[in-house]
């Protein structure tokens, strides 16, 4: 009996070390970089290595390949001479969502080079910052500054086909002036049934939804605010308990005071990180992908930035300044910025 229960323990003990990650001393970091005309890029869509999505200004959603093929694909003609600028891109695995920032906020549906409109509001608020799927690929979410007196968020349980906006007396009210940033369609973040969104301004806080979005709690965290340029501008997690956000003030891109922060207990509490230490502002932070949480980039005007302690410490990797970041494994990623595609690759 006795040998049998140090077995098992043995056979615990060894399962425990087989799973702990160990962080990559990464000698060689590259990043490619491919130009794309006349197009301000903030949100993007990885499929493959060689291969993604993105939504940009001038009414552009495009395909790029790798072998430089750029090809548009949304072919509406915009009534009234209405171009929209594309901030937020998502996919369900079967048709691409694209949507637009202002007024009126216009949200399309790609599919095999059909293009439908699903989504229209008009408002003179109306400033829509983000979107995502859920892991079922049915429930959607997309989030948007305050027309009233909380976010703008609109829900979809048919696989995007509709889109309805909740209601103000189901969500947690806003102070005045807080609102989200428009910045790298990262301020959103969905595991299984459960969504956290980063706000910024007066207030920079956390939304969290475990229910698909019915029902929400928020919570404070330490990071910058006071005003319209400060706040969280990027939130990702490894698992449902540790995650991490990023922002900053982008009037003071060089600041980096309270500008960073991690959460063990699913985003009810927030720590700083790397306090009065670089990264400065960074408009993106994205977890790599398979390394527990413990490898992690950041992206921004500012330049790229990698970690691989959990955001405790930093180290530069290019003064290049990119918008957004998006992993397809864990040595390959994409990022986009002002008329640029960048393609990192970690040896």
């Amino acid at each position: 009996m006795y040998r049998t229960i140090l077995l098992f323990f043995t056979f615990i003990l060894f399962i425990s070390c087989k799973e702990e990650y160990q962080p990559r001393n990464i000698e060689n970091i590259t990043i490619q970089e491919f130009k794309i005309d006349s197009v301000s890029i903030r949100a993007i869509y990885a499929t493959t290595k060689d291969k993604l999505m993105y939504a940009g200004s001038n009414g552009n959603v495009s395909y790029f390949d790798y072998n430089n093929n750029d090809t548009n694909i949304i072919s509406n003609t915009y009534k009234d001479s209405i171009i929209p600028n594309f901030r937020s891109i998502a996919s369900n695995g079967k048709a691409i969502f694209a949507l637009s920032i202002g007024n009126p906020a216009l949200l399309y549906r790609v599919s095999r080079g059909k293009s439908t409109l699903v989504y229209k509001e008009e408002h003179k608020k109306v400033f829509y910052d983000a979107m995502k799927f859920f892991d079922d690929n049915v429930h959607g979410i997309a989030v948007g500054d305050p027309t009233e007196n909380c976010a703008s968020i609109l829900l979809t349980s048919d696989a995007g086909a509709s889109w309805n906006k909740l209601s103000c007396e189901t969500l947690p009210k806003f102070n005045d002036g807080e609102a989200f940033f428009a910045a790298s369609n990262t301020n959103i973040k969905t595991i299984g049934s459960t969504v956290w969104i980063a706000s910024g301004g007066k207030k920079a806080r956390i939304l969290k939804s475990t229910d698909y979005g019915k029902t929400w709690n928020i919570y404070n965290s330490p990071i910058i605010q006071g005003n319209g340029p400060q706040g969280i501008y990027s939130i990702d997690f490894a698992d449902k308990n540790n995650g991490i956000v990023i922002g900053g003030d982008y009037s003071k891109p060089k600041a980096n005071i309270a500008n960073k922060a991690i959460t063990k207990d699913g985003g009810e509490t927030w720590t700083l990180v790397a306090d009065g230490q670089n990264p400065n502002y960074k408009s993106c932070v994205q977890y790599v992908p398979n390394t527990n949480g413990k490898e992690v980039f950041a992206v921004g005007k500012t330049g790229v930035s990698f970690s691989n302690d959990k955001g405790f410490t930093w180290r530069t990797v290019s003064k290049d300044g990119y918008y957004a970041i998006q992993f397809v494994d864990r040595n390959t990623a994409w990022l986009s910025g002002n008329e640029k595609i960048g393609k990192l690759v970690l040896q």
